[in-house]
């Protein structure tokens, strides 16, 4: 209670006027501050999002959800309530764009995940299909899918004949993430899909891929993916940049779940669990990039 109480005293007064007599000290406010005295990424664009959200000036608040397009106006409005003058402070303009860049780029990165989220597999859909059978080439080479819907789906790890009822909870994201690691990662995913296929420490390799994409996503709403993004894109996140963090996370859950050996498939959950506490510790450290170290190779 006590912690909840300071922190609405410091942020409602106390940071007013510490901010006030910094800059009476300094000649520089609190966003010249952030932008001069923190490395690019996730350390500088971090502290300016916080700086602008928790501002008193409405123009300030409202950077943050700013679009692209009306990106320079605002640079101009808070360079002109801030007294920020070009030639005294010639990088700040050009640093707070690029935090700016990073920090809505993150917000309609998630809308355009929402939106793969939500568009369901439809087999009518000539796309949908070609996707579907691509997965099925990309990791299955030498041995040809005797119909559309069969069993040999359970051999890349789908629960029934018709893999388009796994799809039903994570929709076209989840297949778009599938197809995204096989054709970019060929040699890493034909060799997660081995360890899938162990008789003992075996799972159901599209299933749990699907999970990851759940757990891409959840931590993608949550926010706890900035520090890896504000990292990793030097402007505004793509839908390749979430594709190539559940590359990272397939890859490793596999190699963590082939470390642990578990007992049996039933024990799935623990682990998973187990697995996203470790990746929400990591994103805790500042100077994250959540990257595979392979370079991607196709065969």
């Amino acid at each position: 209670m006590f912690g909840s109480i300071w922190g609405y005293f410091y942020t409602s007064f106390l940071r007013y006027w510490l901010k006030w007599f910094i800059r009476q000290v300094t000649g520089k406010c609190e966003l010249q501050r952030i932008c001069a005295g923190y490395k690019p990424g996730a350390p500088r664009t971090t502290k300016a999002e916080y700086s602008l959200k928790n501002s008193k000036c409405k123009v300030l608040r409202a950077a943050v959800d700013v679009e692209e397009d009306g990106l320079e106006k605002y640079l101009d409005l808070i360079m002109r309530e801030k007294n920020v003058k070009t030639q005294r402070d010639p990088t700040f303009k050009v640093n707070l764009k690029l935090c700016l860049l990073q920090i809505t780029g993150y917000r309609n990165l998630f809308t355009s995940v929402e939106e793969l989220r939500k568009e369901t597999f439809d087999s009518d859909k000539v796309q949908h299909e070609e996707m579907l059978l691509k997965l099925w080439d990309l990791l299955m080479p030498e041995v040809k899918l005797e119909s559309r819907v069969t069993k040999q789906w359970g051999d890349i790890g789908f629960q029934g004949d018709d893999p388009k009822t796994d799809f039903r909870g994570m929709g076209m994201l989840g297949l778009t993430n599938l197809v995204f690691f096989s054709e970019n990662y060929t040699e890493q995913a034909r060799q997660v899909l081995s360890h899938a296929n162990h008789p003992k420490l075996g799972y159901s390799y599209a299933i749990v891929g699907i999970n990851l994409t759940e757990m891409a996503y959840s931590l993608l709403k949550s926010g706890a993916l900035k520090p890896h993004f504000y990292n990793t894109v030097s402007g505004r996140p793509q839908l390749q940049h979430l594709h190539q963090l559940y590359c990272y996370l397939v890859y490793k859950f596999d190699k963590f779940w082939v470390e642990e050996e578990p007992e049996s498939i039933m024990e799935f959950n623990h682990y998973r669990e187990k697995f996203h506490d470790n990746i929400k510790i990591k994103l805790l450290d500042p100077a994250i990039a959540l990257t595979l170290t392979d370079s991607p190779r196709s065969n």
